[in-house]
């Protein structure tokens, strides 16, 4: 089964959030699914995907990777990404995760890939990012931030199936000399076991 980065899907609301009422599952009037309803003050309550924002940063002819302090997969490789938070827009956040685990000085390039993950409930959006130098000052969550050409990347410790895709993605676009803007579906039949 596919991993997310931080948590699991989201598939139930037992108790309203505004009143503290345990909900309902019912269908609301006018929508198409069962969603969290209160009965005691109405409020619907939704749940919706999580929106994972990163970089694929790069320093002349390599990649900036970083490898996790925090779980899940702690001690793997990734790219520099996480959850976006509310107030921001999706490359405000990607700067953010970047800056957050690599301490790393960079300009955000265009947006690079979309990937669609709804096993878990998630959406990942890449931006690609050009390094400044290759000097870093990683946070917390990042035991340490290296530098690898295509050869040295360590497939094998990669933490999760969307960083591996980034990458391989990456690659054949600088292969080819075009970055195009690129859209994954991962389904089930995708996932690793």
């Amino acid at each position: 089964m596919f991993t997310p980065i931080h948590q699991p899907p989201r598939t139930a609301v037992h108790f309203c959030r505004y009143c503290g009422h345990a909900t309902e599952l019912r269908e609301p009037e006018g929508d198409n699914r069962k969603r969290a309803v209160c009965p005691s003050c109405g409020t619907i309550h939704y749940i919706n995907p999580l929106v994972v924002v990163g970089t694929l940063p790069v320093w002349q002819d390599r990649i900036l990777l970083c490898k996790r302090n925090i779980e899940p997969r702690r001690g793997k490789w990734t790219l520099p990404a996480g959850f976006m938070e509310l107030h921001e827009t999706t490359s405000q956040g990607a700067a953010r995760e970047t800056m957050e685990e690599s301490g790393a000085e960079f300009d955000m390039g265009p947006l690079f890939g979309v990937m669609n993950v709804p096993e878990v409930g998630q959406v990942h959006m890449f931006y690609l990012c050009t390094l400044r130098h290759d000097r870093f000052d990683p946070g917390h969550e990042t035991m340490e931030a290296r530098l690898f050409s295509e050869e040295e990347i360590p497939w094998e410790e990669l933490s999760f199936r969307t960083v591996e895709h980034m990458l391989r993605t990456f690659l054949a676009d600088r292969a080819k000399g075009h970055f195009g803007v690129h859209v994954h579906d991962f389904m089930t039949e995708d996932t690793p076991t």
